[in-house]
């Protein structure tokens, strides 16, 4: 910095020079397979059992794996997927994986024009009826003999919108004279199925593989196998691995929060030009993380939720630590006044409390006040700062910016 300009000139070379303690930090993303699945042999071997039978021309029942965010669903589908491809060619029998992620891919025509322009055949993203769409890719699947394999991951984000288009691919083989196909849905949504029609539900489950939770051990040891691979060796303080497993395991044992903490902690440590990753560095990639969360949590809020929020988050900057509902409505009814949206009953404003306490934004209390009845008092769960900075990028909420609840001496900073 000169004379409190910034001098561009040479700023990567500097960076560049700092100690870099990773070997290849991609094997810490989610989006990495590995090849080797610590405490998964036995949904692995269950996937395989069920898949098998593609490598003797026969077509494999479709499966439902089930399980929680970061349980290693994905993975041991697209690790069993690739082997099954590979072992596939070795013995003459050719099987086609194709890896779909349904929230991304969300709609019908979407998800049959993937699959066709998988198969190399032109489709435009929209503007063909879907019959037409279907009819293209069955026709390009079925100008070979091979088995089929369409990975659905996120299959509950697709019925979202009907589930016309499962219906048509879990009834596909009865059209094919060449080709079969075997669906395999991935869900962390353990209740998806109760939304199907019944004759889809039939004929997608036809084998169910469940992923219970890892717990702090498993992800220990899952968390050893990729820092061999993430980081040059010697650089982790002891403590770190176990810590990024207990905070992993708090999160309903997630494997993708482990993975996550470790190499955020691994950018603090790099960025603080440490030769190496402390007990320090997890604790502040924990609070990043979280922060993180809850500011994406709270962006995507409908307005009336985002309202109650920032009533509760005023009294909190004005030195309320124990606030009652009847305050937070009542600063929620004048802030609705304000910018001219519909005030809620008091009732429904206590249900979005508890909603934004289940979120791990609010923490509601019931409280007895004796003869006057109970009621709720609420404390913030979140960091003040970031969580107003977020509410105040909503364009209908900007106007409240120098609003300060009634009665109240000290403004907010």
């Amino acid at each position: 910095m000169e004379n409190g300009t910034i001098t561009i000139k040479g700023i990567f070379e500097d960076m560049l020079t700092i100690v870099n303690i990773f070997e290849n930090r991609e094997v810490l993303r989610s989006t990495y397979t590995p090849d080797y699945l610590p405490h998964r042999s036995d949904q692995v071997k269950a996937l395989a059992t069920v898949l098998v039978s593609a490598l003797r021309g026969e077509t494999p029942s479709n499966v439902l794996i089930y399980g929680k965010t970061g349980t290693g669903k994905t993975a041991v589908a697209k690790h069993v997927g690739q082997e099954l491809e590979r072992t596939g060619e070795v013995y003459g029998n050719p099987c086609v994986v194709i890896y779909i992620n349904c929230e991304v891919v969300d709609t019908q025509y979407r998800l049959l024009a993937s699959l066709a322009r998988f198969l190399e055949k032109e489709i435009p993203m929209t503007g063909w009826p879907t019959d037409q769409v279907y009819t293209e890719f069955k026709n390009a699947l079925d100008s070979d003999r091979r088995i089929a394999i369409i990975m659905l991951d996120e299959v509950d984000k697709l019925i979202d919108k009907g589930d016309d288009v499962l219906y048509n691919l879990t009834r596909i083989n009865s059209d094919l004279k060449k080709a079969k196909v075997s669906l395999i849905g991935i869900t962390n949504d353990l209740k998806f199925t109760e939304f199907l029609d019944p004759r889809v539900k039939s004929s997608l489950g036809e084998e169910e593989i469940i992923f219970p939770p890892y717990d702090a051990n498993q992800l220990r040891d899952i968390l050893q196998e990729r820092a061999k691979m993430a980081f040059k060796q010697g650089v982790l303080e002891e403590t770190v691995i176990p810590l990024c497993a207990a905070y992993a395991a708090q999160e309903h044992g997630d494997a993708r929060r482990a993975l996550d903490l470790l190499r955020v902690s691994g950018e603090i440590a790099e960025r603080a030009k440490s030769s190496k990753v402390l007990e320090l560095h997890v604790k502040q990639a924990q609070e990043k993380i979280e922060t993180d969360r809850i500011v994406e949590v709270v962006k995507t809020l409908p307005t009336q939720s985002k309202l109650v929020l920032l009533s509760a988050v005023l009294l909190c900057y004005n030195g309320d630590s124990n606030i009652t509902t009847g305050e937070a409505y009542n600063v929620y009814k004048q802030m609705s006044r304000i910018i001219g949206v519909e005030i809620l009953t008091q009732r429904r404003v206590t249900d979005l409390i508890s909603e934004l306490d289940m979120l791990g934004i609010l923490n509601a209390t019931v409280v007895s006040k004796g003869r006057y009845g109970r009621t709720k008092e609420i404390s913030l769960s979140v960091p003040i700062d970031s969580t107003t900075k977020v509410l105040f990028e909503d364009y209908r909420l900007k106007q409240l910016e120098g609003y300060k609840p009634p009665n109240q001496t000290k403004l907010y900073a």
